[in-house]
């Protein structure tokens, strides 16, 4: 049998060469219906928080820790699925986390006090969290180099539509059902997708850089046959094999892999604070301000509509100006909506600037967090390295909910923005100065250390076992 890094190059180019065919359709649609899924219950919480303050049901500081214990799982989740993914594969991750977050949000609609809500939420948020690590790095693994950015916008699309869709069933079922409701919806759907996703194959690259080459021969040769019937494939283009020696998670902390590590945390971490400091919040802050519940929630429903439309901008650049200029663009753009924001009256204006400065938030998540984390790092790291983001994000984000509640007492919403519009600007200077680019680039391509990258970081890092992975 071939070596296993020789079969991993075979699978990634015989991958690349694919036109789209069914089969691309099909991955999309089932890993899309599960990140949807668990978008919709990560955003359904800030019109429940709304709710259950507004009734008396529970207060800011027990929202602050609903949402804390949200990304305390979530932080678990990720980390956890990174390892289970890279060790047990892509798909027994995601059939586990999708059951985790559905039973529990089923649970959750039952809730006896807010208390056990804010526990089942925990165990919810493991759910959450696991299935955003492996959604976006899982399709990056199945779609060609040509069209990667495209249909990993177009999963952004379909997963960050769900605030909108969110946004509109909270608006009907929280004053009419109640919010229990949100829960059992979400719960009861998500397991009708844990049954469909059963029939999802394991990635070929995965099985490949793990030395199971028959496995991964078989799922390559049934996607070629369905493949070939859309169009004659091309020859397999020839590429130097790559070399991708086992080692620790803890080897993406050293160079040449701690400035991607680095990038893909901050990311993780702005996005973090622009979802949950401020769009998850933004129902509570409007209730505080003055607005009843149903007026806070048709605010926040027009402005959701920025998320679909922002994964669509950023689906439409990742591939033309490109991911670097695409994640500083669009965080300049936030922050200086974010200032502008808290000065708006209320009506038109206050709608149409919180609808640009989501839009601007959500190209940032399409082309940054959906897209770029997950080609920073090679197969044998791909769920580990993007899950050690994701939990960097997750820390930052459940710490800072009690830095919100803090700053919106004592500043209100401006301060609230002000903070992140600064947060925004740094991580526009960082990948300005240190980003690169890797639309167009075959994964293994894209994730490997070059020379000049890891002599930057250490002298050492120039061995040739760490250049080739």
């Amino acid at each position: 049998m071939a070596r296993s890094a020789d079969i991993d190059i075979n699978a990634g180019a015989r991958l690349d060469r694919l036109p789209i065919c069914g089969f691309h359709w099909r991955i999309l649609a089932l890993i899309g219906a599960g990140m949807f899924l668990d978008a919709f219950d990560i955003y359904l919480a800030g019109g429940v928080l709304g709710a259950v303050l507004k009734a008396g049901w529970s207060t800011l500081e027990l929202n602050a820790a609903f949402v804390s214990a949200t990304f305390v799982g979530m932080t678990i989740g990720a980390w956890c699925s990174g390892i289970l993914g890279d060790r047990f594969g892509r798909r027994f991750s995601y059939q586990m986390n999708l059951a985790i977050f559905g039973l529990a949000s089923i649970a959750a609609a039952f809730a006896p006090n807010m208390m056990v809500l804010i526990g089942l939420r925990f165990i919810i948020g493991i759910g959450l969290g696991a299935e955003i690590v492996v959604g976006y790095a899982t399709l990056t693994e199945f779609v060609p180099a040509s069209s990667r950015g495209r249909w990993i916008g177009l999963l952004a699309v379909i997963t960050n539509f769900s605030l909108f869709v969110s946004s509109m069933v909270g608006l009907w079922v929280i004053p009419t059902l109640g919010w229990r409701y949100m829960f059992g919806l979400v719960g009861c759907l998500a397991m009708v997708v844990w049954i469909l996703r059963k029939s999802m194959p394991e990635s070929p690259r995965w099985l490949a850089a793990n030395g199971r080459a028959d496995e991964a021969e078989k799922i390559l040769s049934a996607i070629e046959v369905e493949a070939a019937r859309k169009a004659t494939l091309p020859a397999v283009a020839a590429r130097a094999p790559v070399q991708e020696s086992p080692g620790a998670v803890w080897r993406l902390f050293q160079p040449p892999y701690l400035a991607r590590t680095l990038l893909g945390s901050l990311l993780h971490i702005v996005v973090g604070f622009s979802l949950y400091g401020f769009i998850g919040w933004l129902p509570t802050f409007m209730v505080k301000g003055g607005h009843s519940v149903v007026s806070s929630l048709g605010y926040t429903t027009v402005m959701a509509l920025g998320g679909p439309v922002g994964s669509l901008i950023g689906l439409v650049l990742a591939d033309r100006l490109g991911r670097r200029l695409s994640i500083v663009c669009s965080s300049i753009a936030a922050a200086a909506l974010g200032i502008a924001y808290p000065y708006m009256p209320d009506g038109v204006a206050l709608a149409g600037v919180g609808f640009l400065l989501i839009t601007a938030i959500y190209v940032m998540l399409a082309t940054g967090f959906a897209m770029h984390v997950p080609e920073l790092f090679p197969t044998r790291y791909r769920l580990r390295g993007t899950a050690i983001c994701a939990t960097s994000g997750r820390i930052a984000t459940a710490l800072v909910q009690y830095v919100v509640v803090a700053i919106f007492a004592w500043q209100g919403l401006t301060g609230v923005l002000t903070t992140l519009a600064g947060i925004l600007v740094f991580q526009a200077v960082v990948f300005l100065v240190f980003g690169f680019e890797t639309k167009g680039r075959s994964l293994e391509d894209a994730s490997a250390v070059t020379d000049a990258e890891a002599a930057r970081q250490s002298p050492m890092a120039r061995r040739p076992a760490d250049l080739g992975a």
